[in-house]
Order: C-alpha cells, then structure tokens, then sequence
C-alpha cells in the first residue's frame, strides 16, 4: 500500500501544479498570507489577490543590462530629436553619466558623460538622478554636483533650465515629472551637498517639493515639510501628487491633494514603511491608468491600491532606486545599483 499511496501524493501533487500554472495565480493556505514566486533574475511577492490581475501567469523578471555603480532616472524616450527607435534613458549617479539603452541591439551607450564636470569631496552623488523631456524632446536632467535641473540638446548643447528659488540656490534636484497643469513638479533633497542639511553652502533652510513653469522662468514652492523628498508622481485623474520620502529614520510616501484651482493640500501619509529594515528607501514611482502605485523601497518595488493596501512587491535581485514605464507602457523598466531590470506586467502604465 505504502507505494501506492506515495504515487498518489506524487499524482495530486503535480496537479496542483498544473492548476496553478493554468490560473497563474499561487496557492495559499489562507487569504492574504504572503507568498514568494520566483522567476529570471527576481521574485515577486504576492499578498493580496489583486495582484494577480497585475502579474502574467508567465511573468519573468529580467536583468537587461549591467556594469553600472548606482543605476537610476529611468525614462522611455519615444518622441524629439533624438535619432532611431524608442528607447531606455537612464543615468548612474555615481558614475556621473548618461546612457541610452536600446531594446533591439540591447547595448547600453553613453549618451553623456561627466554630466558633473566640478571638483567635489561629495562624488558619490553629484551625478544625474531624474530624467525628463522637454515640448521640444530636450533632456531635462537633475544635476545634483550643479544644483540645478539642466538641459540638454540632442545636438549637445547644455544650458540651465531652473537652478534658483527666490533668489536663493537650489539643494540638488533629484527627481522630476510634468504636471497635467504643465508645469515642471520637481523634489529638492540635499543629497548632492557634502554635509547635507548641515552643509554651509546650503541657502534654503528646508528641503521642498516645487513646480516651474515650462519656460523655467517661474519657480513655486509647494510643500516643505518631508525631510528627504524624491521621487514623485501624479495620480491618473491629477487629484494626487505622491511623493517619496527617502529619509532612514522617516521612510514614507506622501500623498498631497491637488485643487482645481492648481492648489496643493496638505500633504498626508499615505504609507509608512519606517518598521521596515530589508536594504532601499522610498525613492521612485510611477502610477498605472487603474491608480495603483508602484513605488520603489525597502527590498523592492512595492504595489499599492489606490487606497493605499500594500498588494505585492516586485523584487528584482538588487534594491531598486527608480521605476519608469516603457515600450507600449505595459513593461515596468526598474533601475537597481548596478543593472537595470524589467518586467512585462497585465496593467497599462502611465507614461510621461
């Protein structure tokens, strides 16, 4: 009997298997309980039933290219000047670089390099962070060594886009996104200076959230309460802007209410992951066009409901510092320390 019952174990088994591949969706014992699958060069960690809407039964995270110091600032260039197809900008910080990546020859060329060209005791972060482009298809760049937001030509030319506040220098720009106003919202943490807060080269006594004009010419502070403000991204309608904060000690994402008349509310918590000791902070996000956020933090990019209910991660095999959508805004690009990662998702991605 013992051989019998052993095939029969074998048997039901494999059925499960075979259920599970077919429905793409993992077994669980209880709903909710949190469960790992593994695939390419990741995992991806499914907590609530949602996610199964989000993630193909086929899904594989994969590792397009490599070689870099600190991965970040992705974006899906798809229109301008810039020659050939759509392809993957992104820019290592402390590198102090620029690159393009190319889906079809799938080789990661630079584009600029040093984008920093002044002498700093800080170098680990006064490279590029977050990428933009302009009505035109210029770069817009978060020159942190410059303090300002850059632009940049598919000719080559540079110039100034926004480097001031009320007569006063920037910190160091980090991240960037265009509002459905038009206008420039961009973070302003004190990454790029040597002493941070405490540097004496530090003009503004806080670290804001702002918005500029598309011409650069007006500058507006909107928020000045998060500690560490980065990455930044609006909701589909354009009734939220969300706003990471990467600070160790204060490891939330901010969600500001935007009025009809361009006013910005106070912001509130929308989640806190501080309790959280796995390696990354909150940093880039992104929206789709359902409302859920993907944003990136402790172990890997976490997924949000609208409502804020954590509903699984994404996790490639390095922690991840920024997320961009890309190809026909269903692929979710994730730039992570020294490669840049992707995964082919169910959900269609906003893309700037």
């Amino acid at each position: 009997m013992e051989p019998t019952r052993q095939n029969w174990r074998i048997a039901l088994t494999c059925l499960i298997a075979l259920l599970h591949s077919a429905c793409g969706s993992p077994v669980h014992d209880r709903a909710g309980d949190p469960e790992s699958l593994t695939s390419g060069t990741g995992t991806v960690l499914r907590i609530e039933a949602e996610f199964d809407a989000i993630l193909p039964a086929n899904y594989r995270i994969e590792r397009i290219a490599a070689g870099f110091v600190f991965a970040e600032g992705p974006l899906w260039v798809r229109r301008g000047q810039w020659q050939g197809l759509p392809f993957l900008a992104f820019s290592d910080i402390r590198s102090n670089a620029l690159y393009r990546w190319n889906p079809q020859d799938r080789d990661a060329v630079e584009i600029l390099r040093p984008v920093f060209a002044g002498a700093a005791e800080n170098e680990w972060s006064v490279g590029p962070a977050g990428l933009a482009l302009d009505a035109l298809g210029n770069f817009l760049i978060c020159e942190q060594g410059d303090r300002r937001i850059g632009l940049l030509t598919h000719a080559g030319e540079r110039s100034v886009f926004v480097d001031h506040f009320n007569e006063k220098r920037l910190n160091s720009p980090n991240d960037l996104v265009w509002g459905p106003d038009g206008w420039l919202y961009f973070t302003d943490p004190p990454f790029g200076l040597k002493e941070q807060d405490d540097d004496p080269e530090k003009d503004l006594d806080f670290n804001g959230v702002f918005r500029a004009s598309a011409d650069g010419q007006t500058v507006e502070l909107l928020a000045d309460g998060q500690s560490r403000p980065n990455g930044l991204a609006f909701s589909p309608d354009g009734q939220f802007l969300y706003v990471s904060n990467s600070d160790p000690y204060r490891k939330n994402w901010i969600r500001y209410p935007i009025g009809e008349d361009r006013s910005v509310g106070p912001g509130r918590v929308f989640y806190d992951v501080t309790s959280n000791n796995e390696e990354g902070l909150p940093d880039g996000l992104v929206l789709d066009q359902d409302g859920r956020v993907y944003a990136t933090g402790p172990g890997g990019v976490w997924v949000f409901s609208p409502d804020g209910v954590h509903i699984g991660t994404i996790q490639p095999d390095e922690p991840p510092a920024n997320v961009a959508w890309g190809n026909e805004g269903k692929t979710l690009y994730m730039t992570a320390r020294t490669g840049v990662y992707r995964i082919q998702l169910n959900v269609q991605g906003m893309i700037n």
